[in-house]
């Protein structure tokens, strides 16, 4: 982990520059975006009861912003089909975006261990996220089926190991369970 990163909550004056990281991030780092959708979720986001301002980050490299992340609200579902349950224990991590010209320099796994650092100071029990779970399985997160959390759909990520978890504390998703239903967003 780099000590010379550091993240604080984005400011309304940050959305450009942020904008403009995730277009180069996505274009550059994946083959399944152009940042185009991601920047529509974020909007969504931010439009909806989910949004949690205090955990929607940047990320900072001698004053630059070099990363982008944010945790939202999300309740599971009691059925693959729906029935959310708003407990307000668990948080989703979602998106993730480095500056295209900071890739392979720690920045993400720096940001993401101060960020969950963040969320559990918040006392939120647990951290989902849909991902490669080759990077995600860095920073702590497992397959959420360990947890009795299950996926019931996958863009772009179609494998469950996918589709991950984080206990913020030993146990804290104990008897929790359900399934990722991402129809709450059409319906906020």
């Amino acid at each position: 982990m780099r000590n010379d990163i550091t993240i604080r909550p984005e400011t309304n004056k940050d959305y450009k520059e942020i904008i403009s990281l995730i277009l180069r991030s996505f274009r550059e780092g994946t083959e399944y975006s152009d940042g185009s959708d991601i920047i529509a979720l974020i909007e969504e986001i931010r439009m909806s009861e989910y949004y949690i301002p205090q955990l929607s980050f940047v990320a900072e490299l001698d004053g630059k912003i070099v990363g982008h992340f944010l945790f939202s609200a999300f309740p599971l579902s009691k059925t693959p089909q729906g029935e959310h349950i708003n407990d307000g224990s668990i948080v989703m991590l979602a998106p993730v975006s480095v500056h295209a010209d900071y890739f392979h320099q720690h920045i993400g796994i720096t940001m993401l261990k101060l960020g969950i650092e963040e969320v559990k100071k918040k006392g939120y029990k647990g951290i989902t996220v849909e991902g490669d779970n080759r990077f995600y399985n860095r920073v702590g997160f497992k397959t959420s089926s360990e947890y009795s959390i299950y996926p019931t759909s996958g863009f772009p990520m179609q494998q469950p190991q996918c589709m991950m978890c984080m206990e913020t504390y030993d146990g804290s998703l104990d008897g929790i369970g359900g399934y990722v239903v991402y129809d709450m967003y059409c319906n906020a």
